[in-house]
């Protein structure tokens, strides 16, 4: 789009810096009938104090926004000495006097004849001066902006409040936006939510500093940004940007708009102070509203908590609280189970848990779908309520779920559901299906929906895996290869060789390993049971026991999870 910044720069058409200008300055009586001799276009230099040339050639420092003045006499062979001002940063070199016509000017650097001497103490005590009134005016502006909104801030006025009157100071659009460019709140664009608003916020959000790049241009933070015509008899559109820094960290960005061929530099200036003072007090106020909004997820998560463990006192605890949260105790609701999967090393482990499962939550959104989440150790719940009887709706929503979590885990993830509850009473027997359907889809290696009610084998062997049979045979089978010495991941091995139906290079492969490797630990496992391998009827009972210690022990730590404390 050829957006181009010139947010940090001089641009003699669009910028004015709020300190003063080597132009401003050029305005005073004493430099009536004075001669610009080169830099014609660098007028909008910064200036801010003068230094005298012998003291400025004797120290290397920077020379950013310092006139540098001169007698006449001091000019002559000085060629090297005037590049050296240049690439120093020097804002402007003043002649006391006419200066030598030999002297060469370096075209960057502005160069000004004065028409009469005046001598040093007159020009550094005018431009101290001038800096110091110009400094003050802004400073007085931003005071007055500051409490303009402060005092919005403190009646608890909110963003939309605190934006209106960022445009009601500037008398022009103003807009908050999000880390990511998002449209918060605007105030004066006439086409609200029109295509041309849409193009203007896109093209404005590709044209702002990420937010790495943010922290590093913290000591400059107001940006000005031109935009193009939203459309071609339109005239293009400057955009001011202050970005919201907050205990180190980058909420967002205060933006006002001014369109216009050519706005007024005293304008730009203006706006500069209005959102710079605001990118603070709008920024206070979306943290505020960010840890009012946590506090209420993380009561909701409580109470969904709750819901799927079944913890309340009676129906009345049950009711009030639903009400509260706005949840509909008489829809039909269906739980969802996924592991988060997240690095438990990082500094905030569980706020990432909980922003996957919202963002899991707004996959497939729909107006008359409900969601609702919370976090229980390593697992994202999703209680989703449910439009129809159609299984499709529920499978659609399980695979979506897992194709985004897999995107932003990078690896393949499972989905667990239980069957339907009708109404919110019934909401503990959903997730407890979900969870033994995501403990048995995480040792078989599955992804995508999960449903408790397709793994028909384990609901048959739900009735027989606590008996006493049962655990029988698992202790016979699994026991001598769980004692110290055994056969390491024996489980994964077996798995693998049983899902290929015994045959040896298809686990082999499965797992990475070589054949040979395979035979080997297949033999050390036949050796310690005492029990071929290559026979079907053993296959069929290992199988068994593998399957029914899985049902048991998944089971017993989704009880001792759900039991009340």
């Amino acid at each position: 789009m050829n957006n181009r910044h010139v947010g940090n720069t001089t641009d003699s058409e669009h910028v004015e810096a709020e300190r003063l200008s080597l132009g401003g300055l050029l305005e005073e009586p004493i430099f009536d009938r004075s001669r610009i001799l080169a830099g014609s276009d660098h007028m909008d230099s910064a200036v801010t104090w003068c230094l005298p040339w012998d003291e400025v050639l004797s120290r290397p420092d920077s020379l950013a926004g310092v006139v540098v003045y001169t007698r006449p006499e001091s000019l002559s062979g000085a060629e090297l000495k005037l590049k050296s001002l240049l690439a120093r940063g020097a804002g402007a070199v003043i002649v006391d006097g006419t200066a030598p016509a030999s002297t060469v000017w370096p075209p960057s650097l502005p160069a000004v004849e004065l028409a009469f001497p005046v001598g040093f103490t007159v020009l550094n005590k005018l431009l101290a001066e001038r800096a110091l009134t110009q400094e003050a005016h802004v400073m007085r502006y931003g005071v007055m902006v500051h409490q303009s909104l402060a005092a919005l801030l403190h009646r608890g006025a909110g963003v939309p409040m605190l934006v209106r009157e960022v445009s009601s100071l500037t008398s022009r659009p103003a807009l908050a936006l999000d880390v990511r460019g998002k449209l918060i709140y605007q105030s004066g664009l006439p086409d609200k939510e029109g295509e041309a608003t849409s193009t203007l916020v896109m093209s404005l959000t590709a044209s702002l500093p990420t937010t790495t790049e943010a922290e590093v241009f913290r000591s400059h933070e107001v940006h000005v940004i031109e935009l193009p015509a939203v459309k071609p008899d339109s005239a293009p559109t400057m955009a001011i940007a202050s970005a919201m820094h907050l205990a180190g960290r980058h909420e967002g960005w205060v933006v006002v708009l001014a369109v216009s061929d050519k706005p007024r530099r005293h304008d730009i200036a203006q706006y500069k102070v209005v959102v710079e003072q605001a990118g603070t007090i709008i920024g206070t106020e979306m943290l505020r509203q960010r840890s009012v909004d946590e506090a209420e997820e993380r009561a909701k998560g409580d109470f969904v908590q709750a819901l799927v463990h079944g913890n309340f006192a009676n129906d009345l605890d049950l009711t009030t609280r639903a009400d509260l949260h706005e949840i509909d105790l008489d829809l039909d609701y269906i739980v969802f189970v996924a592991p988060g999967l997240v690095d438990r090393t990082g500094s905030h482990p569980s706020a990432s848990m909980v922003r996957l499962a919202r963002y899991a939550a707004g996959v497939l959104p729909h107006r008359d779908v409900k969601s609702h989440v919370t976090v229980i150790g390593d697992f994202l719940i999703v209680v989703r309520s449910l439009r129809s009887e159609n299984q499709s709706e529920i499978d659609e929503y399980a695979n979506a779920m897992s194709a985004d979590l897999e995107k932003r885990l990078g690896q393949r993830i499972p989905v667990a559901h239980g069957t339907r509850s009708h109404g919110v009473r019934h909401i503990d027997a959903s997730y407890r299906e979900a969870r033994i359907a995501l403990g048995i889809a995480a040792r078989l290696d599955l992804s995508g929906s999960v449903s408790y009610r397709d793994l028909r084998g384990f609901g048959v062997l739900a009735v027989a895996a606590d008996t006493s049979e049962s655990r029988r045979l698992i202790d016979d089978i699994l026991g001598p290869l769980r004692t110290p010495g055994g056969p390491p991941d024996f489980e994964k091995i077996l798995f693998a060789y049983l899902a290929e139906a015994g045959n040896t290079n298809a686990a082999a492969r499965k797992l990475g390993l070589h054949r040979n490797t395979m035979i080997s630990k297949l033999d050390r496992i036949s050796r310690s049971i005492g029990l071929d391998l290559k026979q079907a009827e053993n296959q069929f009972t290992i199988w068994l026991a593998l399957r029914l210690d899985l049902l048991s022990t998944v089971r017993a730590g989704v009880d001792q999870e759900m039991r009340p404390t």
